[in-house]
């Protein structure tokens, strides 16, 4: 019986040693986000579109809403780029709470804005992701395109999961996400690849005062802090 044997590529050795020197970049951006993030306090994760810029509707709207949730004691953490993320962290700075930003390095669209107290700098999306989750108390989502998109389904994909603690998640402007959850609703229900309770998760709201007042009622019947269970739960993330 013969074997099939590789092919000789000289430069696999030299890329899988470039590839292990990486995990200690990757572990750096970890060790750096738990020692930044821990002490932040409550805080809630926005998301946006890069693209939107200070003349657009939803600029002044995420400005709004984080300010609201700032002055009521949430850090507000977003990717600390331009358009609704500049305007996520320009309402925290407003505001009495931290403004956060996790910057990611890419080639053409990200370039950090000037309203963070805290500002971090990522090169690995999944690092930076788990530092968008590992401690909200809430997440809004504005419009935005398929990085938003990704970021949403990431945090659904780990509540319906059980890998992070029940939290808000506040979807904001019922027109931009109405055929989202249609389909959710008439497509992934009925065929039996989520369940109607998977997508109660999910919150609609236009205003910012709807916003802000839906996250204070949900802490006026839970815990800001998540339970030893939760916590132990979240190491897994």
């Amino acid at each position: 019986m013969s074997h099939r044997q590789r092919p000789s590529r000289p430069h696999v050795k030299e890329l899988l040693n470039r590839e292990s020197w990486r995990v200690f970049q990757i572990m750096s951006e970890f060790v750096e986000g738990f020692e930044q993030l821990s002490s932040i306090g409550p805080s809630v994760s926005i998301f946006g579109s890069a693209r939107m810029g200070e003349d657009h509707p939803n600029y002044k709207l995420t400005q709004k809403i984080a300010q609201g949730l700032s002055e009521a004691g949430f850090a507000i953490v977003t990717g600390g780029g331009p358009g609704l993320m500049e305007a996520g962290n320009r309402g925290a700075f407003r505001g009495k709470s931290l403004s956060v930003g996790l910057n990611i390095d890419l080639p053409n669209e990200q370039r950090a804005n000037e309203y963070q107290d805290i500002s971090m700098h990522f090169r690995h999306f999944f690092s930076r992701k788990v530092m968008f989750v590992k401690y909200a108390s809430a997440y809004v989502v504005l419009p935005g395109g398929f990085g938003t998109l990704d970021e949403l389904m990431e945090i659904l994909t780990l509540l319906q999961t059980g890998k992070s603690r029940r939290i808000p998640v506040v979807l904001v402007g019922s027109k931009y996400w109405h055929g989202l959850v249609e389909w959710m609703q008439t497509t992934l229900v009925e065929e039996g690849a989520i369940t109607r309770e998977e997508l109660s998760i999910l919150s609609l709201k236009d205003e910012a005062d709807e916003v802000v007042s839906y996250i204070l009622e949900h802490y006026e019947k839970h815990d800001l802090e998540p339970t030893p269970e939760e916590q132990e739960k979240m190491l897994d993330l």
